[in-house]
């Protein structure tokens, strides 16, 4: 079903953004991971709103249950169900949006493809249904550090119209360098720039979007498929699948259409026994499959559609109005949006790895 990812590590996101909770299912998580609250509650922290001055003000702890799957810590093999109640509700504010539709939100095409909605923050189409896919993600992250030292690091690097110095982050960075700032880009200067900006549309009631990048490091190379659940295919859906999100491209992306193939290849190399890559234009994989380099990709995300200024709409019987938003809303949603990234970056690797190995290590022949 649509609200279902994953093929042999599958979760199942349920909730609204004003309903009781939020929640998800995780199956196919393998037994014996000792698994705690806390470590999937640090997650949760990064994701959830009022962190900041330039995130939205709405209040919520976000506080983890874990209500089936484990028992004394570990992982039973069996489905995890993980809840989070939603306590600062105000549907109220959302009174005007029960019959106008919210230009470029998902309004209008929710109502033309169910013929009903909850028009409260969204229903479904909130950010807060990612709460889910964090919660799971904090587990999937846990299986790829025991099972390989897998690291994923995603950050911002552009945010309207300020770029990163492409220069100034080709090193890997560390959790602390992207969390020291509330935009999450590691580079001081640009991440100061990007918060002015955001401040600056905030009290103009309007909003930017950006580009987070997401790097992962450890992965084995053979993670894939090589026709239609190629890793970078997995991925894209994984990104796109996120709300605001509105482009993906991995390694070189579209820059490396400007390039000759003499210029693009990446050649091979013997480096300490192992097959490796002199250049990274493929992002880490090649054919579909992890060729054991660095992953690294982008996501555009838009600028967030629920504005506080008045804009032209019509409403649910197709009368021409004017909507002025109401309620709590990010005038940028990157800087949360980055726990999101390597929730689902690793939601894609840790399926990839399980099947990997059930087709090609199960059974030895």
């Amino acid at each position: 079903m649509p609200n279902s990812f994953g093929k042999l590590f599958t979760i199942t996101t349920w909730g609204e953004s004003h309903g009781a909770a939020v929640g998800v299912v995780i199956d196919g998580c393998p037994p014996g991971l000792p698994v705690s609250a806390e470590e999937i509650q640090a997650e949760l922290d990064r994701r959830r709103p009022g962190q900041s001055d330039i995130v939205t003000p709405r209040k919520e702890a976000d506080r983890v249950e874990i209500l089936a799957g484990l028992f004394e810590g570990r992982t039973m093999g069996t489905p995890i169900s993980l809840l989070v109640h939603n306590s600062d509700q105000r549907p109220g504010a959302y009174d005007e949006m029960r019959e106008k539709f919210r230009p470029s939100h998902a309004d209008y095409t929710y109502q033309a493809k169910y013929g009903v909605r909850d028009h409260r923050g969204g229903g479904r189409s909130s950010a807060r249904e990612t709460i889910g896919r964090v919660a799971a993600g904090a587990i999937a992250k846990k299986i790829l550090a025991l099972a390989g030292g897998v690291e994923t690091r995603a950050f911002v690097t552009q945010v309207h119209d300020i770029m990163a110095p492409v220069a100034a982050l080709e090193k890997f960075p560390t959790l602390a360098e992207v969390d020291a700032t509330a935009v999450r880009c590691p580079h001081p200067a640009t991440a100061a720039a990007m918060i002015e900006r955001i401040k600056a549309v905030r009290s103009e009631g309007d909003s930017v979007g950006g580009v987070i990048e997401c790097r992962v490091r450890g992965v084995p190379p053979g993670l894939g498929e090589p026709v239609f659940d190629r890793l970078e295919a997995d991925l894209a859906k994984a990104m796109l699948s996120l709300p605001a999100t509105k482009g993906f491209e991995i390694g070189s992306g579209f820059a490396g259409t400007r390039l000759k193939g003499s210029e693009h290849n990446d050649a091979f190399e013997n480096r300490d026994g192992r097959v490796r890559t002199v250049t990274n234009r493929s992002g880490g994989v090649q054919g579909g499959i992890s060729n054991g380099e660095e992953l690294v990709f982008r996501v555009a995300f838009k600028p967030t559609a629920t504005i506080l200024q008045p804009q032209q709409t019509v409403d649910i019987h197709g009368a021409e109005t004017e909507l002025a938003a109401r309620g709590r809303h990010d005038p940028c949603v990157l800087p949360r949006a980055v726990p999101i990234i390597e929730a689902m970056t690793a939601l894609v690797l840790v399926d990839h790895w399980l099947r990997q190995s059930a087709q090609n290590r199960t059974f030895k022949f």
